[in-house]
């Protein structure tokens, strides 16, 4: 898409840190280089103020990533662009059955009236929950791994969907100040919502999540 759209050599290309290795790997390998911007702490999509504070006059492109099955606000982002005539560009997410995305969706509801402890995702329109995102309370990764650790014990599948951010790799490592992208990293965890569980299965992950998140805010 960069090249088709003429982006090259001596452009930048604004980009999310959080995730998406691969689109920053993109931008470089059009000949542009990423400008990573801050995401939104709620859909953990590029946040639309963090986009047009990093936007120059060598600034060709935002590449628009929608984040776990959320969508970005893709509406205020392409009026950024026209304000600034920078084109926008979307990285969708795989294809999923209708039936698939229905079932995620119903596991998510169950999940978003029953938990305690952690802060559950934002819904937003047309979310399909290819991954249900929370965030657990504490002192950041060592309080979220922990939990973790915790929920695999008590065999709960789970990980935390983004380790290191983009601009912390050593092919792409930049000095600027993301916060919300650090704090996103250092903070979620997604919890399973695949079709495959049960009732019984979904009330064993609320019983844990609820019982570790009670224990953690007395502890915080």
């Amino acid at each position: 898409m960069l090249r088709a759209a003429g982006v090259g050599r001596g452009d930048e290309v604004v980009v999310p840190a959080f995730g998406n290795v691969e689109v920053a790997g993109a931008v470089v390998l059009a000949g542009a280089q990423p400008v990573f911007a801050d995401v939104d702490p709620l859909t953990y999509c590029l946040d639309p103020d963090a986009v047009e504070a990093v936007v120059t006059a060598r600034t060709a492109a935002v590449v628009v990533v929608h984040r776990f099955g959320r969508p970005a606000e893709v509406g205020r982002l392409r009026e950024a662009g026209r304000r600034h005539g920078v084109l926008v560009l979307e990285q969708g997410e795989s294809e999923t059955p209708h039936d698939e995305i229905a079932q995620r969706r119903e596991r998510a509801a169950f999940l978003d009236g029953r938990l305690r402890g952690v802060r559950t995702p934002d819904g937003g329109v047309g979310h399909t929950y290819q991954q249900y995102v929370v965030r657990v309370p504490g002192n950041g990764r060592s309080d979220r791994d922990a939990f973790a650790r915790a929920l695999r014990s008590r065999a709960i599948e789970c990980r935390a969907p983004v380790r290191t951010p983009s601009h912390r790799l050593p092919e792409f490592r930049q000095c600027v100040a993301l916060p919300e992208t650090e704090r996103a990293v250092d903070e979620t965890l997604a919890l399973p919502v695949d079709a495959s569980l049960t009732k019984r299965d979904m009330q064993h992950i609320v019983a844990a999540c609820n019982a570790l998140g009670g224990l953690m805010r007395v502890a915080s």
